[in-house]
């Protein structure tokens, strides 16, 4: 089973990894791909709350 460490850095390159297709999504006016990446992007960012990350740095999307 994973650690924490492991758990975090997988949220963490997953949650960023989300934020860039939200950016493109924005950017093209996907609005049916950004509101599904933005369920996504909602739970991970929970989760990295749970995890005790601090997401100033690393949150782009600010929602």
């Amino acid at each position: 089973m994973p650690d924490s460490a492991e758990i975090a850095k997988t949220t963490i390159d997953d949650f960023r990894e989300i934020q860039r297709y939200m950016v493109i999504a924005r950017e093209e006016n996907a609005t049916k791909t950004y509101a599904e990446l933005k369920e996504k992007y909602i739970s991970l960012k929970a989760l990295l709350s749970v995890l005790g990350v601090n997401l100033t740095e690393i949150d782009k999307i600010k929602e």
